[in-house]
């Protein structure tokens, strides 16, 4: 029996009550649901940068560290001003699960600085990696927690981090962090392999549903790296993407859009709104378009017991990681939508950063 939440979720109340769920069909020993419902370790930190103009400004930064029974903790890093402890401890039980289900030797963990950086400069955003580096040089390591890119954070974030463990160390760590640049240790296919991943998912659930996957339509919440990509890539595999939308809103068109081209209009502009030809919608008025497939890709607690019985879509693939409630998710099955949870649709990413790893363990190509 799901129990009634109130409607102000936080990822954490989700994280331990999907939890609650899978335990009791499990029928978990009661000694391991507890251990599971806490994290490990959990540090927080002050971040203080010098900022370009010479003001002090303090971050807030966190690394929660949940469970390494498998392997090394492994978990991103994001950067974005509702950054919040319960937050980051969702997402480091959400990475446990999600390496387990892919069966790769790592435990899960998260991490994150409470800052914005569309209002920081490039200078000021390396101050912040390498000084919050230096703050968790002694729980991270190759054999002990290894992060990674997440929400606005990326190869540059991870080059500054290995840099600056490096030279603590006092020789290269290539395998500190996953998701580097391939001049300096990433691995080829990196960056679009958590959308390839999700793509992978629709496209075998469509196969379940005996759908027409080439000649479905599809509606992408998010533009940062993960949804930019799987649009483009369903895209490129002959479906038609009738909506995509980032931070600040999003468009529509029944006819379709090319991606690449909403990709450039948003690098001149800083946002996906006012395409031409297309209607602008908002995030959450994307959710409930008509289309064959949608793919949340931005942040959690999207979809909720208010707008799930909206939803239109046949299959939701959750590129993002806890988009939808247990209310919702237990609404969207009554329904028959075929959802496809966070943990095996954005999964490509982890397993790609697994490769990675080994690779530079081993010094390899």
């Amino acid at each position: 029996m799901v129990k009634v939440m109130s409607k102000k979720l936080s990822p954490l109340d989700v994280a331990l009550e999907q939890l609650n769920i899978v335990a009791e069909k499990m029928d978990l020993d009661p000694g391991v649901h507890e251990v599971l419902k806490h994290p490990k370790r959990s540090l927080i930190v002050s971040v203080p940068i010098r900022r370009d103009n010479g003001e002090i400004i303090v971050f807030m930064g966190c690394r929660v560290q949940h469970n390494d029974a498998r392997g090394p903790f492994k978990g991103g890093i994001r950067y974005h001003p509702d950054v919040t402890v319960d937050e980051v401890t969702a997402l480091a039980m959400w990475m446990t699960w999600k390496c387990a289900v892919v069966d790769i030797p790592y435990g899960g963990a998260k991490g994150g600085v409470a800052c914005n950086p569309k209002e920081l400069t490039k200078s000021e955003l390396e101050h912040i990696t390498r000084r919050f580096t230096t703050m968790l040089l002694e729980i991270i390591g190759p054999y002990r927690d290894v992060p990674a890119p997440d929400v606005y954070t990326d190869g540059q974030t991870m080059a500054w981090i290995m840099d600056t463990y490096s030279h603590y160390k006092g020789y290269r760590v290539p395998e500190v962090v996953t998701g580097k640049p391939i001049p300096i240790g990433g691995s080829e296919g990196r960056v679009e392999a958590t959308s390839l991943g999700v793509v992978f998912c629709i496209r075998e659930a469509a196969k379940q549903l005996k759908m027409n996957f080439k000649g479905s339509t599809a509606a992408v919440q998010g533009f940062g790296n993960v949804g930019w990509n799987a649009a483009n890539i369903l895209h490129n595999m002959g479906l038609k993407i009738v909506a995509v939308s980032d931070s600040q809103g999003g468009i529509y068109t029944p006819n379709g859009i090319n991606p690449a081209e909403v990709y450039e209009y948003k690098e001149k502009t800083g946002s996906v709104v006012n395409f031409k030809g297309a209607e602008n919608v908002t995030n959450s008025e994307l959710l409930e378009l008509k289309c064959d497939i949608l793919v949340p890709a931005a942040l959690e607690n999207q979809i909720l017991k208010a707008n799930a019985d909206k939803i239109k879509a046949k299959i939701v693939a959750e590129g993002a990681n806890g988009p939808t409630t247990p209310e919702a998710d237990k609404i969207l099955y009554e329904k028959g939508v075929f959802l496809i949870p966070d943990i095996l649709a954005n999964s490509g990413g982890v397993t790609s950063s697994y490769f990675e790893w080994v690779q530079n363990l081993t010094r390899e190509h």
